[in-house]
């Protein structure tokens, strides 16, 4: 987790660089008005936030680092698979649910963009997908 940490940083550090580059060419190309007209505050303060994104997952991993108080297992060169935690939950590979899920997403975005009518299809196909994928195992070939 250190690793990580350490790249987060230098993510950060890299984007104010960024920034600061991306004003000083703003300022420098455009040298027919005053300088704090010529900022393209949009991109400077989006390169910013970015920095500051970095800086805040950073620091937050720094600390989670500094809690746990040693190195995780997939850190240690020396560890075995067992080492971790091998219950990650359990998945269906075969189920086409997620795929519904998230096509009811996208009905609702487009109907956020294109117009309003499409929005009701993407939540009612939401509440099909949602059900059959929370139902999927009490029912069919993988009932239990």
């Amino acid at each position: 987790m250190r690793t990580n940490a350490n790249m987060w940083w230098v993510i950060c550090g890299f984007f104010l660089v960024v920034s600061l580059m991306y004003t000083v060419w703003n300022v420098l190309d455009h040298t027919d008005v005053i300088w704090y007209h010529a900022i393209e505050w949009v991109g400077t303060i989006g390169l910013l936030f970015i920095a500051f994104m970095a800086a805040l997952i950073a620091f937050y991993v720094g600390r989670v680092h500094r809690a746990q108080g040693g190195e995780l297992p997939e850190d240690v060169l020396t560890a075995d698979v067992d080492d971790g935690d091998p219950e990650m939950g359990e998945f269906s590979p075969w189920s086409w649910w997620p795929i519904v899920l998230a096509l009811s997403a996208a009905f609702a975005a487009i109907g956020f963009a294109v117009g309003t009518w499409m929005l009701p299809i993407g939540v009612a196909i939401f509440a099909v997908a949602i059900v059959g994928w929370v139902y999927e195992y009490y029912r069919g070939h993988f009932a239990r």
